[in-house]
This record gives C-alpha cells, sequence and structure tokens, in this order.
C-alpha cells in the first residue's frame, strides 16, 4: 500500500513537473521577456486610471504640464504608435486620445484598447521578426527595441503620474 501511495504521488509530481516546463518553454524567449517587462508599467498605468476620481483626471501640479487625463490617454495614443511601427504597419487609430478624449471612462476605453492592440502585437511577433529593422522617428531600429521604447515611455509617464499621486496623498499602485 505505501508502495502504491509513493508511486502515485511521484507520478502526479513528475506529470505536474512536466506540465510546469511545458507552459514555460520559451519559443521567442526575447519577446516573452520583453513582454513580461511590458506588463509591468501597463498593470501600474490600468490601476492608476481606474483608482483616480473624475477630479484628479483635471489634476496638474502646474500650468506647464499635462494633466493626469492627458498623460493617460497621450500613454494609449503611444501604443498604437509604437506597437503599429513595431509591427510595421500604419497606426490603426484615426483618433488623437490625449486631444480629444475627456472623460475618465473614456480615457480608460483608450488604454485599454491600446495595451490590447499592443498584446496583439507581442502575440504575434516573434524573436526573428524582433530583429527585422523597422522606421520609427527618423531612424531604424529593431522591432524589439521598438516595443521596448515603448515599455520606457510608459514607465516614463507612471512615474509623472506617481509624483501627482503623491501630491495629492494617494499611495501610487507600485507601492501597494
Amino acid at each position: 500500500m505505501k508502495k502504491t501511495v509513493f508511486l502515485l504521488v511521484a507520478m502526479l509530481g513528475l506529470a505536474g513537473w512536466a506540465r510546469a516546463q511545458e507552459a514555460t518553454a520559451p519559443g521567442n524567449p526575447v519577446i516573452q521577456s520583453l513582454k513580461a517587462v511590458h506588463d509591468i508599467p501597463v498593470a501600474h498605468l490600468m490601476a492608476t486610471a481606474e483608482m483616480l476620481d473624475d477630479a484628479l483626471y483635471a489634476y496638474r501640479p502646474t500650468e506647464e504640464v499635462r494633466t493626469a487625463g492627458q498623460i493617460l490617454a497621450h500613454v494609449a495614443d503611444a501604443q498604437f504608435f509604437f506597437c503599429s511601427a513595431a509591427r510595421g504597419e500604419a497606426n490603426p487609430n484615426d483618433r488623437n486620445f490625449e486631444e480629444s478624449a475627456l472623460t475618465k471612462e473614456e480615457i480608460i476605453e483608450a488604454l485599454k484598447a491600446g495595451f490590447a492592440y499592443c498584446d496583439a502585437v507581442y502575440a504575434q511577433m516573434t524573436d526573428a521578426e524582433g530583429a527585422r529593422m523597422r522606421p520609427l522617428m527618423g531612424q531604424e531600429m529593431a522591432a524589439s527595441a521598438i516595443l521596448a521604447f515603448n515599455t520606457a515611455h510608459n514607465y516614463e509617464h507612471y512615474g509623472n503620474l506617481v509624483t501627482y499621486l503623491r501630491m495629492n496623498r494617494i499611495v501610487p499602485p507600485s507601492s501597494r
């Protein structure tokens, strides 16, 4: 009986280990790694967008800078800009969210659409495609570098929002 139980436990353990290896086996490790890093500021930006009240969407520390809502709308625009460039296609977004998305709901929907578009680009890109050179802002960059640029841009603007949150005595999502 003990031998049977031991064998059963061992077989289940091996089956679980094999499944874990299968689930994490990298088919495109560079793109998968870039996507994992990209997902971090995306989660923080979405949490920020959802937690801000309407008054804070209009908040700006000084007149020279964007409001919190404008920053979030700018980030939504940037998803389409960078990810379409990485894919090598025309920007599918025909709306400038930063200039036209005025409500919290509109901005959240714009962010969701932009992040979903980038998710699709990541899902379809292979490491080999990530090495293809693409035009971006007057220069040639590898598609994977364009995706990394987008992630850096997301972190930059999340950092702006962290300051806005702290100025309003709100703990940012990344510190919770």
